[in-house]
């Protein structure tokens, strides 16, 4: 059950583009705020003001105004990369170079986010086919335990990621650190019950409780 709060505790960032996971989308909208923490949305606007992209099944839309460009992992309790198609879409690069590695902002953002992550500063919640964006910074995912949606596990494990396995099947949920996978939308009320209690033991050891 889910407590309503008066007072925002902090905001949750998610990385979302065009064909973002319409399940997800509204749950993150109804269960973060229940619980104290806005939802901010973020995402490359290519020069633009805003943007607004449709989810996958074209049941939800939203307009983003925030470029990643211009905010800090750390400006959040929590990242957020949301489910389907959206994070296929963020790791385009427009000019790619022979040799260099990935330099899509939201990459750039990722490596950030990482960064912060390691210094338990920051967690990062991934769910379904959301691990596509770390399979482009593959020194992000090398060695760390993970679960992903099935037709993802060549992509992930290409990439140097553990997949970890239950039965015949990928895990429902998986806890690396400050790195919290997802199986699939189906799961996603596991998965955010999972994100914010993990993001209140980072924010009690923050303040000696």
């Amino acid at each position: 059950m889910t407590n309503i709060n008066s007072q925002t505790k902090g905001k949750i960032g998610v990385l979302i583009e065009e064909h973002f996971d319409d399940t997800e989308f509204r749950r993150f909208n109804e269960f973060f705020p229940a619980n104290g923490y806005e939802v901010e949305y973020i995402s490359h606007l290519w020069n633009q003001e805003e943007l607004t992209f449709k989810g996958n099944e074209l049941t939800e839309e939203v307009t983003v105004k925030v470029e990643v460009n211009d905010v800090d992992p750390t400006d959040y309790q929590g990242i957020i990369l949301i489910g389907a198609y959206a994070t296929d879409r963020l790791r385009y690069e427009a000019h790619p170079q022979l040799g260099q590695p990935n330099q899509a902002p939201a990459i750039k953002f990722l490596r950030k986010a990482v960064k912060a992550m390691d210094a338990n500063r920051l967690k990062i919640g991934t769910i379904c086919h959301s691990l596509w964006l770390f399979c482009a910074a593959p020194e992000l995912l090398k060695n760390r335990q993970v679960t992903c949606a099935h037709n993802l596990i060549c992509d992930v494990q290409n990439a140097g990621g553990i997949v970890m396995f239950d039965g015949n099947g990928t895990k429902t949920m998986c806890i690396d650190g400050g790195l919290i996978t997802g199986k699939h939308p189906d799961s996603v009320d596991e998965f955010m019950n999972i994100f914010l209690e993990e993001i209140q033991k980072q924010e009690r050891q923050t303040v000696g409780v």
